[in-house]
């Protein structure tokens, strides 16, 4: 794909993280192998070629000093009121583009969200998803998916008198899909919260972080690694631990500014 990103597209890049994960407390902060969790996602955010500028939008200072630290911007603090537990990605990004755009004149063409708790994002899929949005302008989003361990079709719900009903009739699937080879069944894709982008104006004008036309970033099942429980944290440092996975794989490396 040729690059038509040129230095005037503003691509910023924000990574969400608030103080009060309940899962695993504390966790962006935490150390993971060597580093805090955080770090993973500032790192890569600031090795991508696409990405001119990496805020994280948080409502803590310590997780606000500990991203300084590790090169990113955290030009304001998030307001209490979008930083609960059941609070939804809008809100937040709505909030750091108002909040830019009025006390700093800034407004990005394009938004890349990186979710801390995918620290082994590979830095290509993050300009991949940029370039692609830009090659295919008329889309309002682009996200990473990866085809599931599950298949959807195959799965039940239990019905109040305790016989299984086939979620696959509901989709559409008129013959037991249950019993159907996987290869038989329509293509599947889960969405992974790898890499996520939008141009502005989706989140903005569109009041959606996706809009209506979204594009699929293909990645491989193996490459999204998804940190949401302690076992899912053990897991995970291991594979770097071990060198399973490297930072050279990812295409970064882990700075502190002191």
């Amino acid at each position: 794909m040729d690059n038509l990103v040129t230095p005037m597209t503003e691509v910023l890049a924000i990574i969400p993280a608030r103080g009060g994960s309940k899962s695993i407390p504390r966790k962006n902060i935490l150390d993971f192998a060597g580093h805090p969790l955080i770090a993973y996602s500032i790192a890569a955010g600031l090795a991508a070629e696409t990405v001119t500028r990496v805020i994280v939008s948080t409502d803590d200072e310590e997780i606000a000093e500990i991203s300084r630290r590790y090169g990113a911007e955290t030009p304001f603090t998030r307001p209490e009121k979008h930083a609960r537990d059941q609070t939804p990605d809008l809100p937040v990004f709505r909030h750091a583009l108002e909040w830019l755009q009025t006390n700093e004149g800034y407004r990005p063409d394009i938004v890349v969200q990186l979710r801390p708790t995918s620290p082994f994002r590979r830095v290509q899929h993050i300009d991949q998803a940029v370039e692609t949005l830009v090659e295919r302008s008329e889309a309002d989003a682009i996200r990473t998916v990866c085809i599931p361990f599950q298949n959807p079709f195959k799965m039940w719900r239990i019905a109040p008198d305790g016989f299984m009903r086939p979620i696959g009739l509901e989709l559409g699937v008129a013959h037991e899909p249950h019993n159907q080879l996987r290869q038989a069944l329509p293509e599947i894709y889960w969405q992974t919260g790898y890499v996520d982008a939008a141009w502005a104006d989706t989140i903005m004008l569109k009041n959606s972080m996706t809009g209506d036309r979204i594009l699929p970033l293909i990645i491989d099942p193996s490459d999204w690694v998804d940190i949401d429980s302690p076992d899912d944290w053990k897991r995970a440092e291991r594979l770097l631990e071990s060198g399973e996975i490297t930072l050279d794989d990812l295409g970064f490396h882990l700075e502190v500014n002191e």
